[in-house]
């Protein structure tokens, strides 16, 4: 089987040869070591992925760099006719640490109101037939929804301070942001389930100190749910990013309907086993982050963690990297992982 087949078959509870193996684009260099992993079966998550286009016809951006102090910063301003907005940001590479966000007083509520109902969009199809085409059969495209609406509130508009004030003080005036953004939403299910891909993450990155069970099960679950109602409807697939603590809401997770859990972190790296994920959610695929801990561990102790997640889950694991690797352990702890998986973790005895 090719790597995308592999891990295709695994997260639709088809037979394959082998646990699939699989890195995000942006967690492995190209060089001679990334060829041999690939050709050793890795398949490359391309995550993200956009199969639909949009616009705010009534808002503009314009983003400023400038250097202070050695550091580079970016400030992007939104402009509409309620009013101004603006974020600013360190770059870092693939990712960037956010210094200023969109909300910072309550007058930036009706601003916040009018962008997400500007909101317009489109399919983006053939660019996704083009990409699938010319990355091959070692590289899976991951749709991407975007962050649930409190979320996408709570994390990309206020920072967690601010969302507990505003929470307590001004609920009402985020519930009808959120409602807003629960209606954009909806515009983009039926897109994203008509597209060509096959899978979908929506939200994710939930810390159960901070979004709670309650909250969890009120505002986060829903929206699984309703995103699963279109999406399987075309036979596509969901799951959510859940790297962090899950017993909180385990029970949540298993009466939604994700069709797989990616990233989910094993102990020693939070509060779940591998072997409590199994039981806790019996139809889900797990698509694991192998534990970032065990990265500094000895090579002959990532080889039995990675025998025993194995051993553990049988043909309902995707075995994944989704978090940073030293940059001196990246190759050998990779090659360690492909070795057992090739040599133990055949499905097809």
């Amino acid at each position: 089987m090719t790597p995308r087949a592999r891990v295709e078959a695994i997260l639709r509870g088809k037979p394959a040869d082998k646990v699939p193996f699989t890195i995000y684009e942006s967690k492995i260099p190209q060089c001679s070591i990334e060829r041999q992993l690939r050709h050793d079966g890795l398949c490359i998550v391309n995550r993200r992925y956009s199969v639909v286009s949009g616009g705010s016809p009534n808002v503009t951006s314009e983003t400023h760099s400038y250097v202070e102090d050695g550091t580079r910063y970016d400030r992007t301003v939104y402009k509409t006719p309620m009013g101004e907005l603006s974020t600013l940001s360190i770059p870092a590479g693939f990712t960037s640490w956010r210094q200023e966000r969109l909300f910072k007083r309550p007058e930036d509520y009706k601003v916040l109101l009018f962008m997400a109902e500007d909101r317009q969009f489109r399919p983006n199809y053939e660019s996704v037939l083009t990409a699938q085409e010319w990355l091959g059969e070692d590289v899976i495209l991951r749709g991407a929804i975007g962050s649930t609406p409190l979320h996408e509130i709570m994390i990309g508009y206020m920072g967690l301070e601010v969302f507990a004030v505003e929470w307590a003080e001004r609920r009402d005036e985020i519930m009808k942001l959120y409602d807003a953004l629960v209606e954009q939403r909806r515009k983009v299910y039926p897109l994203l389930a008509e597209s060509p891909l096959m899978h979908f993450n929506y939200g994710g990155n939930e810390t159960a100190d901070v979004m709670g069970r309650e909250r969890f099960e009120e505002f986060v679950v829903p929206h699984y749910d309703e995103a699963a109602e279109h999406l399987h409807k075309y036979g596509k697939l969901i799951g959510a990013h859940l790297d962090g603590n899950n017993k909180i809401w385990a029970q949540a997770v298993a009466d939604s309907a994700l069709d797989y859990v990616e990233a989910f972190s094993p102990a020693p790296d939070t509060d779940m086993s591998l072997q409590d994920a199994i039981e806790a959610w019996p139809d889900k695929v797990l698509w694991i982050n192998f534990p970032s801990s065990v990265h500094l561990w000895p090579i002959p102790e990532i080889e039995e963690t990675t025998q025993q997640l194995l051993r553990d889950a049988g043909g309902r694991l995707i075995i994944g990297i989704t978090e940073d690797i030293p940059a001196d352990r990246w190759q050998q702890n990779l090659l360690a992982i492909s070795r057992v998986i090739s040599a133990e973790g055949r499905l097809d005895k």
